[in-house]
């Protein structure tokens, strides 16, 4: 069996070494000059593999329009998180878990698994061919492919094709969304690429930036549509930045008025912050700041909020601190995203990745319409659907027909 991979990222790749472990010969086809190129820009954090939380809380971290119930259990199945830690270990890079369950190589690094993993997939016998951009696809028996190369154009035949072609974030890496019209023309639906895992854009004053730009809020919870986010966020010169905002972000993309109520202080009550200002009578502000350690970003931006107003009572700047809700613009520009929403529709898709319109193409990867935090789902995600279509591949070249 020959099978095709279009798109040398962390989906392709493993859709690569999937297939060649079982014998198939493999060609790996990427436009730009070398593999990895968006798995690299993810090792600049440390290069997060996965997460150690419970299974059930994993799956649950997947989302996307008209998702099959239970697909990423399935996927998991396929590929889990103990898995990909047995995966670095067999190629050499030892990992370890985070307090916070993130799980990273040791040497917090990309480089080094990405030269380790290649060379076994050159072992394996998988071919590279880079600078080959996708042009086309004829469907039959067998798949017919089209590419520019360096050389001009270059056209070849396969019995299979997982199409691992990312979606549109960091498009310098190769993921620019340029495959959409190709599968466009074979009727195949997708959903528009979005900006996920990104910042979100507010006006923020002179004033405020010259106190609280590129200043953390720590420990905060936010909220956004009735969902809700722990964790830290940074005040940049557009918005805002950070974990906390990027798990909310299907739910301010949903919202005609995007806009998050952030609790700076959600392990206690506005009653027991209250509490801690007995005795206050002058300074009531400062005072707060002090006995209630909101750090300098928060601080500016209650100030920025409240305007000319005094503070008259411990209760009413208590309910300002648990409750501050910030109008938001926008997203960042999804070139900037750390991923992207959108892609191929799931209705497009049957349980092996594989699409009804074109028996023996299968997806994988960020393509997909799926999204997930950051946290090490990015890409768990990719592995797993990388080893369901090329495993699925192989399964059904090998029954009989």
């Amino acid at each position: 069996m020959h099978i095709s991979i279009i798109g040398g990222g962390p989906a392709g790749l493993r859709a690569a070494e999937v297939a060649a472990l079982e014998g198939a010969d493999v060609t790996l086809y990427d436009g730009k000059p070398s593999v990895g190129r968006k798995f690299l820009v993810a090792g600049r954090g440390g290069l997060n593999l996965t997460h150690a939380e419970p299974p059930e809380r994993f799956q649950s971290r997947y989302a996307g329009p008209r998702q099959p119930d239970e697909i990423w259990q399935s996927l998991l199945s396929d590929f889990s998180p103990q898995a990909m830690r047995e995966w670095a270990a067999d190629l050499g890079i030892e990992t370890f878990q985070a307090t916070s369950g993130r799980v990273y190589p040791r040497a917090m690094k990309a480089a080094p698994l990405l030269r380790r993993w290649v060379q076994r997939l050159r072992d394996l016998g998988v071919v590279f061919a880079m600078n080959h951009r996708w042009t086309s696809l004829i469907h039959g028996t067998p798949i017919t492919l089209g590419f520019i190369a360096p050389a001009g154009p270059v056209s070849t035949s396969t019995d299979a094709v997982v199409l691992a072609l990312g979606g549109a974030s960091w498009p310098q890496t190769g993921s620019d969304g340029s495959w959409i019209p190709l599968l466009e023309q074979h009727g195949i639906s997708v959903s528009p690429l979005l900006p996920a895992n990104c910042g979100w854009e507010t006006p923020w004053p002179q004033e405020l930036l010259a106190k609280a730009e590129g200043k953390p809020l720590k420990n905060i919870m936010a909220t956004a549509d009735g969902k809700t986010a722990t964790g830290e966020l940074l005040v940049t010169r557009y918005g805002l930045e950070g974990g906390a905002i990027y798990q909310l972000g299907m739910a301010l993309r949903s919202m005609r008025e995007p806009s998050i109520q952030i609790d700076f202080k959600p392990t206690f009550t506005a009653a027991q912050l209250a509490a801690k200002m007995d005795g206050v009578k002058r300074n009531l502000f400062e005072e707060a700041v002090r006995r209630w350690r909101l750090g300098e970003a928060c601080a500016a931006i209650i100030t920025h909020l409240r305007g000319d107003l005094a503070w008259t009572t411990a209760g009413e700047l208590a309910a300002a601190v648990k409750c501050c809700s910030l109008a938001l613009t926008g997203p960042r520009p999804i070139a900037e995203a750390i991923s992207s929403a959108g892609g191929v529709r799931w209705s497009e898709l049957d349980d092996h990745l594989m699409l009804k319109k074109l028996p023996g193409v299968y997806a994988a990867g960020e393509m997909i319409d799926w999204e997930a935090p950051t946290g090490g789902y990015l890409m768990q995600g990719c592995f797993a659907t990388g080893t369901r279509a090329a495993s699925s591949a192989l399964t059904r070249f090998r029954e009989p027909s």
